[in-house]
């Protein structure tokens, strides 16, 4: 089973991320991602899920999806030419010996020090799942204190639209 990356347009109203979110429950679905915001129009949001699954409960989602009165259009971008990106905000224990190490993993990754403090720092990265993997396991052995993602946002590449 591998992951799949979906996007959901959905009628921005009270309610929708509930249904969305009950769908998958009810039929032992697991949502690994889930990110949702408005799109240009404001009636109407976007929602990225990223879920695992073989073809076939990958096309029951889908079916499913299709059926809840609040959804617009469902598609699977796996597979297909894509972009997703997360951004990650890591807090890192920042020891003396520690500190010029961390800046120059944040540098390499392109990182944005959002904080600092006497014993931590505070660190933005943005990129897809492999990156945000790597830049965490470097840090890692220098005392991660809190990690705090995202989730998944992505958008097909292309004129082609989904709103």
């Amino acid at each position: 089973m591998r992951k799949h990356t979906i996007s959901v347009l959905v009628e921005n109203q009270f309610g929708v991320l509930a249904k969305v979110a009950g769908m998958f429950s009810a039929r032992g679905y697991n949502i690994e991602s889930l990110s949702v915001a408005e799109t240009l129009d404001p009636t109407i949001s976007r929602m990225t899920i990223v879920t695992r699954g073989d073809d076939q409960i990958i096309e029951q989602i889908t079916k499913h999806l299709n059926k809840l009165v609040p959804v617009i259009k469902v598609s699977d971008l796996t597979g297909t030419a894509h972009i997703d990106r997360e951004m990650a905000l890591i807090k890192v224990e920042a020891k003396e010996k520690n500190r010029a190490e961390i800046l120059r993993i944040a540098e390499i990754f392109r990182g944005k020090i959002l904080d600092v403090s006497p014993t931590s720092f505070v660190i933005e990265v943005t990129g897809d799942d492999e990156k945000i993997a790597a830049f965490i396991a470097l840090l890692k052995p220098l005392g991660i204190k809190e990690v705090g993602r995202s989730g998944k946002v992505a958008m097909g590449r292309g004129s082609k639209t989904t709103d």
